[in-house]
């Protein structure tokens, strides 16, 4: 095997290959990346056994041919190459070794037998569809911050995408929460989507899945079955298990009968909670929020450390009220917000709070109160 290829092309391939390989791995081939060069294309992919990210790039093949490296020091060796320089990658089959030319620069690396590389088995996808990048990026990006971390209940370490009844007719949606707070976010209904299974997308697959969604104008070939679910663009193709496990019934956590309305700005709102809870201990880092009449003063009192309190004009129009709040989940919903102002709306100071994006029946977010 033998092939000339552009850097900036080379480090892009190998980058979404290497983030996907597992720094600890017990089996040697997994820390790999396999490199299969035929006809003016080179393909790099790498897997975790549970994701295979496959990058498909344009080069000069002079002999076709595979073999496999180690992904993180291929990375690191393009990484540190010139700006603009042609690499010639070219592997002595009899030595097992790949050579890395670029310029001056000459690297000689071990390579193993691409019979060993497992290749994730394909699937019969029983649904597929596309969706504008822009689309799915929304849905993720809005969901991911509340996913759970803990590892006991796996099923929620993941995001749920699925066919749902919107406010606008079917959608497809996003679900994701931890248990302290939930985001569902909607989106129209893609061709070809009606008949999709429910899916648990992981927290690394949603990870990986970013770096494909860059491009607004590119269209996101999207299969599902109930085991795999496949995210391609014509170069990139990131196929990953999904989460063995049955997502709980949401539905049954966001609040109907919420008639406390607050409306303030999203970014100034963000602003004085991050400002106030710079006082408080880490471990509880609880905000008070305190409602009145077209006003709303929050506050922390920390003991151990000190107190402070900042007021903010907003709209407000109900019965007086007194509620607490993790800071760290207040700020990581209104950051959600795109439009200039966020919705509360409350009921008691026991019970879940609900957030809007302005009149956007789309996203809603649920987060639990504190004691204060």
């Amino acid at each position: 095997m033998k092939f000339s290829i552009e850097r900036a092309a080379l480090l892009k391939a190998v980058a979404q290959a290497q983030s996907v390989v597992e720094r600890r791995n017990t089996i040697p081939i997994l820390a790999n990346v396999l490199i299969e060069a035929e006809g003016s294309d080179v393909m790099f992919r790498a897997t975790d056994l549970d994701i295979e990210v496959v990058d498909k790039a344009p080069a000069m093949v002079e002999r076709a041919g595979s073999t496999t490296v180690a992904a993180v020091t291929l990375h690191e060796i393009v990484r540190k190459l010139p700006d603009g320089a042609m690499v010639t990658l070219s592997e002595d089959g009899a030595a097992g070794r790949l050579t890395v030319q670029a310029g001056r620069s000459n690297f000689n690396l071990a390579t193993l037998p691409k019979e060993d590389f497992p290749v994730m088995a394909s699937s019969e996808y029983t649904s597929n569809f596309s969706a504008p990048a822009p689309v799915l990026r929304r849905l993720f990006d809005k969901s991911k911050f509340a996913i759970s971390t803990e590892e006991t209940r796996y099923y929620l370490t993941g995001v749920y995408m699925h066919v749902a009844e919107g406010d606008e007719g079917r959608a497809l949606r996003c679900v994701a929460t931890d248990g302290h707070r939930l985001a569902r976010i909607d989106a129209k209904l893609p061709e070809g989507a009606e008949g999709m299974p429910g899916v648990i997308v992981p927290r690394k697959t949603v990870g990986e899945l970013r770096k494909l969604l860059d491009d607004d104008e590119m269209q996101i070939a999207v299969s599902v079955s109930e085991t795999k679910v496949r995210f391609a663009t014509p170069q990139i193709t990131l196929t990953s298990k999904v989460i063995d496990g049955t997502f709980p019934d949401y539905s049954r956590v966001i609040p109907t009968g919420n008639t406390r309305r607050l409306e303030v700005d999203a970014a100034e709102f963000a602003k004085a909670v991050d400002r106030v809870a710079t006082v408080s201990s880490e471990r509880s880092r609880a905000v008070k929020l305190s409602l009145d009449e077209d006003r709303l003063v929050l506050s922390v009192n920390a003991p151990d450390s000190g107190a402070a309190e900042e007021e903010l004009a907003v709209a407000y129009a109900d019965e007086r009220l007194e509620i607490g709040f993790n800071a760290k989940y207040l700020l990581e919903i209104a950051s959600q917000v795109d439009r200039e102002n966020a919705v509360f709306m409350f009921n008691s100071s026991g019970d879940p709070t609900l957030m809007r994006e302005g009149n956007d029946l789309s996203a809603v977010y649920v987060v639990m109160p504190m004691r204060v």
